[in-house]
């Protein structure tokens, strides 16, 4: 059973060393191109501009080309010969093939400005979806570098758990010599095996979270199973991030208001709804369009010739059109209405992202400084548990020390061990993540 458990032991800590390690840059690199959040967010940003060019299109006018071809057949009429207003001679056959051509021109010359504001409000709204692609990706970046961090501690973690597993074989190692010497029970045999039991579960329980993160990791960079993926990063020592200077709360949150793009898209959404209030209240503005066109046709009824027809039935039309909306059906004052309601909504985004904003800042703030404060504290705590230990196991060994006081003595120091690790990796995510909000990349 125990030689089965090792080889599970080392299989988990070997999975991994295969795959060709990744940087958190490597890492922020490649969902920045690959993420598919983040690429359907860049075809919303084409779609955007598809729209803008067609709104813009819409200033200038339209223009059509039409043609008909037709044949009539009337078995029961008699071929008759006359003579039309324009005196061009016609026959009625019992068949007849007609042509018709004919080329439009449209033009709304002016609508209230409607179509000029259209162009400046789809350029807003293009905005907003470059910052909301652009939110999309400092998101992905902050989801990578938490499971980038997490991975970095258990993996530490794992190291303390396979020192305690090795230390726990000795011990219990030592205990079986006791034991047949006679020096030890059966049931102070019993608990270091149950504590080499619980150290070698530990060992297995932090491998296959470090699976299990790195699977969460490969999913976020859209890797599929066949990819073989590990990490590689870093850590800054000991000395480094008990002297490392926390970026001030209120600084970070005034950087962040300027350049982080939830606040600057919530300013856009704002601007886009004073937008479409001045696009609505212009409902009540007259329309004034242009219309021109040419049309010709002919056909086998004419003793003509298709020239002379073409010449002769020749047709070019222009005319102005005034609209002016009397009675709308409310449609102009309740799109004023959906307007300033709109905007409304768009500044109480605005406050509560700010909020958002500023909570989360402080929250990170504050964390990485109990987090620091907690690591400083954590190291002394940590070097006087593990000495204890060392001279508490090699106290037992020499059959000074009991069981209880070896079992008390490790769950001492992995208890040091623990807070330490978690308060280092704490501070760390946390300074990461002020840095990143006030501007600066992620690296690790």
């Amino acid at each position: 059973m125990l030689r089965k458990t090792l080889f599970g032991i080392s299989l988990l800590c070997s999975l991994g060393a295969w795959a060709e390690p990744w940087t958190l840059r490597d890492c922020i690199q490649h969902a920045l191109q690959n993420n598919i959040t983040i690429r359907k967010n860049r075809v919303s940003e084409e779609s955007g501009e598809a729209t803008l060019k067609q709104n813009k299109s819409v200033l200038w006018p339209s223009l059509s080309f039409s043609t008909n071809h037709g044949v009539s057949y009337r078995p029961g009429q008699d071929t008759d010969t006359y003579r039309d207003v324009d005196g061009e001679i016609m026959t009625t056959p019992n068949t007849t093939v007609s042509s018709s051509y004919g080329i439009n021109m449209n033009w709304t010359v002016w609508n209230g400005g409607i179509n000029h504001k259209n162009v400046e409000a789809q350029k807003v709204a293009n905005e907003i979806m470059e910052l909301s692609t652009e939110a999309s990706e400092l998101n992905i970046q902050e989801q990578i570098v938490q499971l980038y961090v997490q991975i970095m501690y258990t993996l530490e973690a794992q190291k303390v758990n396979q020192s305690l597993a090795k230390t726990a074989k000795e011990q219990y190692d030592r205990g079986v010599e006791l034991y047949k010497e006679g020096q030890m029970s059966k049931a102070d045999l019993a608990q270091l095996e149950a504590q080499l039991g619980s150290a070698q579960y530990d060992v297995v329980n932090s491998g296959t979270q470090v699976l299990n993160f790195k699977r969460q990791l490969k999913n976020l960079l859209q890797l599929d199973m066949s990819t073989e993926f590990d990490v590689t990063g870093e850590v800054p020592a000991d000395e480094t991030i008990s002297g490392e200077v926390i970026p001030a709360a209120e600084a970070v949150y005034e950087q962040a208001l300027l350049t982080r793009p939830e606040i600057r898209s919530a300013e856009k959404s704002i601007e886009s709804a004073e937008l479409q209030y001045n696009i609505a209240k212009r409902g009540y503005y007259p329309t004034i369009g242009l219309n021109a066109g040419i049309s010709d046709s002919h056909n086998t009824a004419s003793s003509n010739d298709v020239g002379k027809q073409m010449k002769n039935n020749l047709n070019m039309s222009a005319s102005v059109s005034l609209s002016v909306p009397i009675w709308d059906q409310r449609r102009t004052s309740t799109n004023k209405q959906k307007a300033r309601l709109q905007k409304t909504t768009a500044q109480l985004d605005l406050e509560d992202k700010k909020n958002a904003l500023s909570s989360s800042i402080q929250q990170f703030h504050l964390n990485a400084v109990s987090g620091q404060a907690r690591f400083i504290a954590a190291q002394t705590k940590c070097q006087s548990q593990k000495t204890s230990f060392e001279l508490v196991d090699e106290q037992f060994k020499n059959g000074l020390k009991t069981v209880v006081d070896v079992l008390q003595s490790r769950d001492n120091m992995l208890s040091a061990e623990q807070d330490k690790l978690q308060s280092k990796y704490t501070f760390l995510l946390n300074l990461q993540l002020l840095k990143f909000y006030q501007g600066e990349e992620l690296t690790l």
